[in-house]
């Protein structure tokens, strides 16, 4: 009770003392000057009413935030965005510039902070860079200078340790889990354990923080109380120093608590670390127990076989059905898990992590492109030099990367909330066209592409090209987890000479069993800059409506064009849910390029400046945001291999048994992967003078068909027709497209392709 009553106590006093400074003005900062109790009373309402103002927060290991910058004596004061992550300072003129233009660094580890006055301080490393800053305020200084303080300590920790990181932690000499090395499951303990270390010493260092600034401000108010100063003021000045010290004995307390914490982590530290490395190491013999007993068994079951043998009752008829896989010692290429609920082994394939380097072959790109402006890139004979090895039916498919994300959206209860899934699919697939700037392959009409991850992920993808001018793909996904994809891309482009537009025409269907939910979008444009000089980039821009067509719910996605003033996060990407009536249930945001999140929204209100359009922006009040997508990490040495994610380097993959007209097996693409750009153009070269051949003699065909009455009416069409999707009118939206008609995983399992056409 009596330490409520003492807190009661303080947060009177705090607005009592933020009554009494509202209306002080004065900034001396001498000792003898007469505005000095109210300059204290000032800065210790401030302390004592920090909590109850918005603070910007670090997140992890970085702070960020708005801080002035003395410029030049003509500009003096100019306000810059100022990042602190991993022990170095930088700046920016705006926030978009973070992604591409840093105007200046400092490292913190060998940098000196003085503090010149209420507001400004000082950051140099003794040589060349020094920033005299200015803060709006003493407290958001104070925010800083801890800040700062906390990151140099620990950059000059790390580089201490950084000759000796190894010395810690020996690495352990248990033989390696199967699949994965006994050095990378190491690394990741001492990872943990180093992460654990870091924090306690910053830990440490807020305690010593803490410490000088109470001592500091104790030292002050005695100060002040020594001027035996007589009346209100004077009875003013004993309150604060009395909550003062109550204040002092409660952080000595907090730190004395502290302090024991650190004691027990660091007499604790090297038994966890034993205990950790106690547990992997018992993890690994018990796998290492599994995979005996498992080739004990995969022994013994092939010992029955040969016990049971052929002519021994009707065993072998269904041992002939059912074939063993010997993923231990006769297949390495597969990996074998148990399959619910019955314990057959089910072979799942080892899909391939690299393929080979891009070759750096120089080539004349303005002798190519200057007589390509304003021109249909399709049209464009193009050397493989500009290209990926895949197809754009490969391309297309890469849009089922995050698929999991329609797996989740099969299982929601919610129709709104189903739509936030939906949506955020819709933005996943352009994260992987962020370093993506070579183009795909033209895939030949009838090129076809099949994707069948059934066993892994439950479902089976199929795209064919169903019409070469204009360009057009059909794709068609079904999964075992409730939902069909299906899409028809017809690709316009332009070259206008400094960039190529890149416009995707067609609608994206995304059909759920569970409800019958129906939902339909498009895609924006793509813009690759810098194509004659500079350093190619990609952005996207436009908006999207993801509409779905059985309750009337809508999501309208905008994605923000790059632009070098914008203040914004550079590929920014906003979008509110409404049901059919208009109203908004959630808000999304993030990049297109990295991550989405949602947050439900609690009310709206119209209010704030007005938009583009003179239309009054809504102001969403919302709960805390929850993500709800993030972009899988690059695999290793992406910047090699075309910055492939990991399932782009599995699409061109050999892989028996799938269609003659599969896109893997396209003989310019395979040279091209292979390194071998020259054989690769004179291949490409031939199999487009094929197609046009085969076009004529279509075109002829049609011409020979027709009465002589039709033929005067205009020169022949080609009359091709998609082998495995039909074209029809689409109920939705209207539109003529191409639906999949069925038989081509049929025709698959049988091995009969004889009506397949010879394209290659």
């Amino acid at each position: 009770q009596g330490k409520q009553s003492a807190i009661g106590r303080v947060r009177k006093l705090a607005g009592k003392t933020q009554m009494l400074h509202s209306g002080v003005s004065c900034s001396h900062r001498c000792c003898k000057c007469a505005h000095v109790p109210q300059i204290c009373i000032l800065i210790v309402g401030a302390v004592m009413s920090e909590p109850k103002t918005p603070t910007p927060t670090p997140a992890g290991d970085t702070y960020k935030g708005w801080v002035f910058k003395w410029t030049n004596y003509i500009k003096g004061y100019q306000r810059r965005w100022f990042v602190l992550s991993n022990g170095l300072l930088s700046y920016y003129r705006t926030q978009a510039e973070m992604g591409h233009t840093c105007r200046g660094t400092i490292n913190l580890a060998t940098a000196t902070i003085t503090v010149d006055d209420a507001c400004n301080f000082v950051i140099s490393n003794g040589g060349a860079q020094t920033y005299h800053l200015k803060a709006s305020c003493e407290v958001e200084r104070q925010r800083w200078i801890t800040a700062l303080e906390l990151a140099k300590a620990k950059a000059a920790r790390m580089q201490a340790e950084s000759d000796d990181s190894g010395d810690d932690f020996p690495p352990s000499s248990a033989p390696a889990a199967p699949g994965q090395g006994g050095t990378v499951q190491n690394s990741e303990v001492q990872s943990a354990l180093r992460t654990l270390g870091s924090k306690v010493e910053d830990l440490s260092t807020c305690n010593d923080l803490i410490s000088k600034h109470g001592s500091a401000l104790q030292r002050s108010l005695s100060e002040l109380d020594s001027l035996r100063l007589t009346g209100e003021a004077g009875d003013k000045i004993r309150q604060v120093t009395e909550r003062a010290t109550l204040f002092r004995i409660t952080s000595n307390a907090m730190i004395n608590a502290c302090r024991d914490f650190l004691s027990l982590a660091q007499a604790n530290s090297k038994r966890w670390q034993k205990a950790l490395q106690a547990e992997r190491e018992q993890r690994v013999r018990l796998e290492e127990t599994l995979e005996q007993l498992a080739k004990q068994h995969n022994h013994l079951e092939r010992a029955f076989r040969d016990a049971a043998g052929p002519g021994k009752g009707e065993a072998s008829d269904e041992d002939d059905e059912n074939e063993f896989f010997d993923a231990m010692e006769e297949a390495p290429e597969f990996i074998t898990v148990p399959e619910s609920p019955s314990q057959e082994l089910v072979p799942l394939k080892k899909r391939r992590t690299r393929i080979p380097d891009k070759p750096n072959y120089s080539l004349n790109l303005w002798s190519i492109m200057k007589n390509c402006i304003g021109k249909e890139l399709s049209k464009i004979p193009m050397p493989v030099n500009f290209n990926e090895p895949i197809s754009m039916l490969q391309r297309l498919t890469e849009d089922l990367e995050y698929h999991e994300l329609l797996d989740k959206a099969a299982k929601c209860q919610s129709s709104l909330e189903q739509m936030c899934y939906v949506a955020a699919f819709s933005v996943s697939s352009y994260s992987t066209t962020v370093y993506r700037t070579g183009k795909p392959f033209n895939p030949l009409l009838g090129e076809t592409y099949e994707l069948d991850r059934r066993r892994e992920s439950g479902y089976r993808s199929l795209c064919e090209q169903v019409s070469h001018h204009p360009p057009a793909a059909a794709h068609h996904v079904i999964s075992d987890r409730g939902w069909t994809l299906r899409q028809e891309i017809t690709v316009a482009s332009k070259f206008r000479g400094k960039y190529l537009s890149i416009m995707p025409l067609g609608t994206i269907h995304a059909i759920f069993e569970k409800g019958d939910h129906h939902y339909t979008w498009k895609k924006v444009t793509t813009t690759v800059h810098n194509i004659i000089v500079g350093k190619l980039w990609i952005d996207q821009s436009g908006e999207i409506d993801v509409v779905n067509h059985t309750t009337g719910d809508r999501c309208h996605l905008k994605f923000a064009p790059y632009s070098y003033f914008s203040r914004d996060v550079a590929r920014k990407v906003t979008g509110v849910v409404m049901d059919k009536d208009g109203k908004a249930h959630y808000v999304l945001s993030g990049t297109w390029d990295e991550k989405m999140e949602f947050s439900r929204v609690m009310q709206s209100s119209r209010g704030g400046e007005n938009g583009a359009e003179g239309k009054q922006k809504t102001v969403y009040q919302t709960l805390k945001a929850r993500e709800v997508w993030r972009r899988n990490p690059l695999p290793e040495g992406a910047e090699t291999m075309y910055y492939f994610t990991n399932l782009a380097l599995t699409l061109n993959e050999p892989e028996e048994g799938v269609g003659p007209t599969d896109s893997r097996r396209r003989p310019d693409q395979r040279l091209m992967e292979d390194g071998r750009w020259e054989e690769a153009n004179a291949e490409k070269q031939r199999l487009e003078e094929k197609q046009r051949s085969a076009r004529r003699e279509r075109e002829r065909e049609a011409a020979s068909q027709r009465t002589s009455s039709q033929s005067e009416e205009g020169a022949p069409h080609d009359n091709y027709q998609a082998q495995w999707f039909d074209r029809c009118e689409d109920r939705i939206t209207g539109e003529q497209i191409h639906l999949y008609k069925g038989g081509y995983w049929e025709t698959k399992d049988r091995g009969t392709w004889e009506e397949s056409p010879k394209i290659f």
